[in-house]
């Protein structure tokens, strides 16, 4: 179970290194587990799988370490991404109270090699408290971290922080300074940002008091705010899913106070317009769990392969481990995926750690038996939820957080797509282009005569074409879509 921590290091930002060293492994490959580890006798750690290694040898431990000796990550580390050839991990404080080590809240790490390439102690640089949460890139220049107190922008230059993105702060963050960071009912978890996606030229990330925060990367700012109140007087937000055609979808909580109490809605966000739908989730399906109480990222996820959602779900988010359901968007279908209620050796889902391979379409599944036991496995099923291979685990109080898959030097968190994932979606008046950067955009009408044609310039584009309305065939690089505009 997540751990609420506290933060014993306010020091100054250390500068970009490199560690150097023997010839490193190769991890460009296979899925990271970010684990947040044994709270209080140590700092998080990183295990490497490489789920079809021939001779059997899935398992490489702590990887972080040993590609850099002396060194490790921060305390309670729960989110990791891989943007621009690069393993961003984000944890909630810099160092463990049992730990001899003082790691970073920020660690980027080169992530074929993992040699670590800079370390961040503080979020804010005042010293201000300010816990991490997650991180979102931009571009090759910039990315976003998202905390406790608001969203902060990277430098993925001189790996620095330069300010607080405008109308992102926690509104309590000023009124209890004094309560320490192991206190549920500080300010530190009444107004924080947790997950955050990148899409169609703007950053949506969810705040806990706010609702779904609109962030234009051009001015580093707020432009809009979705509350959840059109949902459910005063609603608010769980997390946020870039689902595969493009759409963002949120899942609800009945109040801001992060009990992790659910609502039976999904809401689905058109990124362009911001329109939003209500959908009803149907009895005898629990709403995906939140977690705002001590923050994770949440086991709410999207397929990159078909048009679906996953996520975890129980009577609250305190007891969402036997169950794992399925939204199929295209169709409209909502079904139970996994269940492990009346599992005979008594398995259970640990917390968020689920997520789909973007390129495969399989499921890793993190699983324990009780908060008590280090016994750990993570089981990989197929989108049928049919068991392909189970990776038992040494013994070790992990408490995993999130499968980060590296695809052949490139990567997804499953959160986020990257200039690793590219593809073409429909977007309101027009077609979103992702990790499509200097190919030509050319679209066809029915007759197979070019109406249209546009070079993309950016990672993340929204080509809006002024052409009569009809079906057209949209191509880029390796990529074609048929959209109707």
């Amino acid at each position: 179970m997540n751990r609420i921590l506290f933060s014993l290091f306010f020091g100054t930002m250390v500068a970009p290194l490199c560690v150097a060293g023997a010839a490193a492994a190769d991890y460009s490959d296979g899925v990271f587990i970010v684990n947040e580890d044994w709270y209080g006798h140590q700092n998080s750690t990183v295990n490497f799988l490489r789920p079809d290694d021939p001779d059997g040898e899935y398992w490489e431990y702590r990887v972080i370490q040993n590609n850099n000796p002396g060194m490790e990550v921060g305390c309670t580390c729960q989110y990791g991404a891989i943007h621009d050839g690069r393993l961003f991990l984000i944890a909630k404080q810099d160092k463990d109270p049992g730990a001899s080590i003082s790691g970073g809240r920020i660690t980027v790490a080169d992530a074929s090699t993992l040699k670590i390439i800079a370390q961040l102690p503080l979020i804010d640089p005042s010293g201000a408290q300010c816990d991490g949460r997650a991180f979102v890139g931009v571009d090759s220049h910039k990315g976003y971290v998202t905390s406790s107190n608001g969203l902060w922008v990277f430098d993925l230059d001189s790996y620095t922080i330069t300010g607080q993105v405008a109308g992102s702060s926690n509104p309590d963050a000023d009124s209890d300074s004094s309560r320490p960071n192991t206190d549920p009912t500080g300010s530190l978890y009444h107004g924080q940002s947790g997950m955050a996606v990148y899409t169609a030229g703007k950053v949506f990330a969810a705040h806990q008091s706010a609702g779904l925060l609109v962030i234009d990367p051009a001015v580093d700012a707020v432009v809009n705010t979705i509350s959840m109140d059109f949902v459910q007087e005063g609603a608010g937000i769980g997390s946020v899913v870039l689902s595969k055609d493009g759409f963002l979808w949120l899942s609800v909580a009945p109040n801001v106070n992060g009990m992790g109490l659910t609502l039976p809605y999904l809401v689905k966000v058109d990124p362009v317009s911001l329109e939003c739908e209500v959908i009803d989730i149907p009895d005898g399906i629990y709403a995906p769990a939140n977690s705002w109480y001590a923050w994770t990222p949440d086991g709410f996820c999207a397929s990159s392969v078909e048009n679906v959602l996953y996520w975890n779900g129980g009577e609250s988010s305190w007891f969402s481990q036997s169950h794992i359901y399925r939204y199929d968007i295209d169709n409209d279908e909502f079904s139970l995926w996994l269940d492990l209620e009346d599992d005979p050796d008594n398995w259970n889902i640990y917390g968020c750690s689920m997520r789909v391979h973007p390129v495969t379409d399989e499921m890793y599944v993190s699983m324990f038996h009780s908060f008590q036991d280090p016994t750990y496995k993570l089981v990989r099923f197929d989108s049928d939820a049919t068991v392909i291979r189970e990776y038992p685990m040494i013994s070790n109080y992990w408490f995993p957080s999130l499968p980060v898959f590296a695809v052949n030097g490139g990567s997804s968190s499953a959160d986020n797509l990257t200039d690793y994932v590219a593809r073409l979606f429909p977007v309101a008046g027009g077609v979103s282009a992702i990790g499509l950067a200097g190919c030509t955009l050319q679209i066809f009408d029915i007759s197979g005569s070019c109406v249209f044609v546009q070079l993309i310039r950016d990672d993340h584009e929204v080509v809006s074409p002024s052409l009569p309305s009809g079906f057209y065939i949209v191509r880029a690089g390796s990529h074609s879509l048929k959209v109707r505009l």
